[in-house]
């Protein structure tokens, strides 16, 4: 195990997770106490306690078996995904909640599987670049690796998970351009595509309420504008310092489940903007470390696949504080290390596994 890896990457991810699970604490046991559900004020704490747990486990497997063994196994491990994402439709199996079927699992413990395409998609896609010669030559083939790919797209909007798919396609194009594509192969699909995006979302019932939400959340106060309008309300009225700790007064059932999505309202509430500088300022300190640790890799394919976390990293924290300050539509994507969410949470730190284990002097990969 790289021993500067670690240390560059321990301290960023442990403030951002330990100032989190005290903010889940904080607006889960509000809403508890305020609602009187009659169930612990620590439930949410403790569960999210469990699962940093489980990711520091899954991040010192991860940095063991090292970048490599992954990204050898990465087709494997993409295909099992590909499983996963249709067995959450499959009653029994699937757990359905707020109207979406995205997790697995049962008695309590559920997995999200788009979560983890997130990370392995990645390595997949720069495996069969690598072993695949024909994917730079023949159009067709750049196109079967495309299909393959944007298969798990497909899946998580049927579930409908449309921010997790967004940022998985928009992955899947920076890889594109990064691995090298020609563009003569690429330009037509992302025309295609970007197309095939504007007819969905013309036609997307969904799609258009979330837009109409997102320009008047107003007028639908009580239905799906309610959360937006009050995450305006509680950043707003946390003012240059904000209320204080554990002051806030949205996390008393006027924003549900802050804890998950919209934590960072909470966060701006008792700490104003200074905190939220505070709290952007820890995320560039993050994505800092990661760019260190890419810019340094011996190996071409753990360059691009790093490059593919830090995007991941860095779009998801834009998206989620985009949203909570309402210069962006909802998009469901949470706040890496800091909301409440287990797969999320352990895919993000299976990522600084593999991250660390890349910072170590390693000869590149031979392509099979």
């Amino acid at each position: 195990m790289n021993r500067e890896g670690v240390i560059s990457l321990f301290f960023p991810v442990l403030l951002l997770y330990t100032t989190g699970i005290l903010m889940i604490f904080d607006a889960s046991s509000g809403e508890i106490v305020d609602l009187a559900l009659g169930k612990s004020q620590f439930v949410g704490f403790i569960r999210q306690l469990v699962w940093g747990a489980a990711g520091i486990g899954t991040a010192i497997i991860t940095c063991r078996l090292g970048w490599k063994f992954f990204y050898t196994h990465s087709k494997t491990l993409y295909i099992g995904l590909l499983i996963l994402l249709v067995l959450v439709f499959i009653p029994g199996i699937g757990v359905s909640a707020n109207g979406a079927r995205r997790w697995v699992g049962t008695h309590g413990v559920c997995i999200q599987p788009s979560e983890f395409v997130k990370i392995i998609l990645p390595a997949f896609f720069i495996y069969t670049c690598a072993t695949e010669v024909t994917v730079f030559q023949r159009f067709t083939s750049y196109l079967r690796l495309l299909a393959m790919a944007g298969l798990s797209v497909l899946l998580i909007v049927l579930e409908p998970n449309n921010g997790t798919a967004g940022v998985i396609a928009l992955m899947i194009g920076v890889l594109t351009i990064i691995v090298g594509i020609p563009a003569r192969f690429w330009v037509i699909p992302l025309c295609l595509a970007a197309a095939a995006l504007g007819i969905f979302a013309a036609s997307s019932g969904y799609v258009q309420r979330r837009i109409a939400t997102y320009l008047h959340p107003e007028a639908d106060i009580k239905g799906k504008g309610h959360q937006p309008y009050q995450a305006k309300i509680a950043a707003g009225s946390g003012g240059l310092f904000g209320r204080g700790p554990a002051k806030s007064m949205q996390k008393l059932s006027y924003l549900p489940e802050a804890q998950n999505d919209y934590i960072a309202a909470i966060f701006a509430e008792e700490f104003g903007f200074v905190g939220m500088t505070l709290l952007i300022g820890a995320y560039i300190w993050l994505l800092h470390e990661i760019w260190k640790i890419v810019r340094r890799t011996q190996a071409s394919q753990a360059f691009c696949w790093g490059m593919a976390i830090f995007f991941l990293i860095a779009f998801q924290t834009f998206m989620n504080l985009g949203v909570v300050s309402g210069l962006l539509p909802s998009t469901g994507l949470n706040l890496p290390f800091f909301s409440q969410g287990g797969s999320s949470l352990v895919a993000n730190c299976a990522a600084m596994g593999l991250l660390v284990s890349m910072a170590a002097k390693e000869k590149p990969v031979e392509a099979a």
